[in-house]
């Protein structure tokens, strides 16, 4: 599912709070890019959602990393001690 579609889609207010550090950052990022502050959360949480549903690696990730054991193996088990 994507989130990211800002112009049909329905929006609902809610309430929270954050530290005055992180909204200061996040102010920053969105006067640098040009963007609203509200852009900015709507893209942070659809990245938690799709970071939560996709706890395990993507498979092409996956496939290069088997691969890459070819070259590496050793290496690897080398930094794995």
């Amino acid at each position: 599912m994507m989130y990211h579609d800002s112009v049909s889609g329905s929006k609902e207010k809610f309430a929270t709070q954050v530290t005055s550090e992180i909204l200061a950052e996040v102010r920053a990022i969105a006067h640098s890019e040009g963007r609203q502050l509200q852009a900015l959360v709507d893209e942070a949480l659809a990245d938690l959602i799709e970071k939560r549903r996709n706890t395990r690696p993507r498979q092409h990730v996956m496939i290069a990393y088997h691969s890459s054991h070819d070259v590496y193996g050793e290496l690897y088990r080398l930094l794995a001690k």
